[in-house]
């Protein structure tokens, strides 16, 4: 009955987010699949993760401002999420609650907690820190940098991170009540969650500064990571070719889990 109830609730979200635009239908077909076994294997602390994640980041990248038009056309991705960004997003926190189905750990817990947290931040950092008035900075060197570049961090998109990250940790804390888990600490979850989803956005910068496949457009110029520009097909500019955004994003959420469980560790 589980399953059935995840997945007739995964196709109620997800069919209202492809026909919002927000997913196209191989990223509806992941989700669907997705949510199912968020629910089946796991329970609403699992599933309702997933949906604030999901659902405060489509609403957020329905914001609109002066340059956002101007910024996805230098995104690898954008607009409608397709499978590729479903799983990338949503994928290694699957895997969790199929190793908590199989093998029930706390741990697995606050790696989930991490992960989801790193995917929240990283979303609110980019949707959030693009309205800010101040151009971003190099996460390493501290130069300026084009709005929307990679490795590129703002105080607004910092704090639109952090707080991603909490409501992921607070989250969770009202989640396993709801799912008559153990007890466990706000105050531990909260922190977890923020500091996992800071860590993880932070690494997506750093490896969007170094190593993350980057081509260059052959008429403005622009460091971009998709494959066209200005209507051309790019060139390749600087990064490891097997590193792209999918690949940052999964990296990056492996560090936020990482961090979120030493923090449960250690408190």
């Amino acid at each position: 009955m589980l399953w059935i109830i995840g997945a007739l609730g995964a196709l109620l979200v997800a069919g209202a987010a492809y026909r919002k635009q927000s997913l196209s239908l191989s990223g509806m077909l992941a989700a669907v699949a997705m949510g199912t076994i968020y629910f089946g294997a796991g329970n609403a602390f699992w599933f309702g993760i997933l949906l604030i994640f999901f659902i405060s980041s489509s609403l957020l990248s329905k914001l609109h401002h002066d340059n956002k038009a101007e910024l996805e056309l230098t995104y690898a991705k954008t607009g409608r999420r397709d499978a590729g960004q479903v799983f990338a997003n949503g994928g290694l926190g699957m895997v969790f609650v199929l190793l908590n189905a199989i093998v029930p750990m706390e741990h697995w817990e606050f790696l989930f907690i991490g992960v989801m947290a790193t995917v929240t931040s990283d979303t609110w950092a980019t949707e959030i820190g693009t309205l800010s008035k101040k151009p971003p900075r190099s996460v390493l060197t501290g130069k300026i940098l084009p709005a929307g570049a990679s490795g590129g961090v703002s105080s607004l998109g910092t704090l639109a991170a952090a707080a991603g990250g909490a409501l992921i940790g607070a989250s969770s804390w009202l989640l396993r009540m709801i799912s008559g888990m153990p007890d466990q600490s706000f105050l531990l979850l909260t922190l977890a969650g923020l500091t996992g989803g800071l860590a993880g956005a932070f690494t997506d910068s750093i490896l969007g500064a170094t190593v993350q496949l980057m081509n260059r457009c052959t008429v403005c110029g622009r460091e971009v990571e998709s494959t066209h520009h200005c209507g051309k097909k790019v060139e390749y500019a600087r990064g490891w070719k097997w590193m792209t955004n999918d690949a940052v994003n999964a990296i990056s959420s492996i560090v936020g889990g990482a961090i979120a469980l030493l923090c449960g560790m250690m408190f």
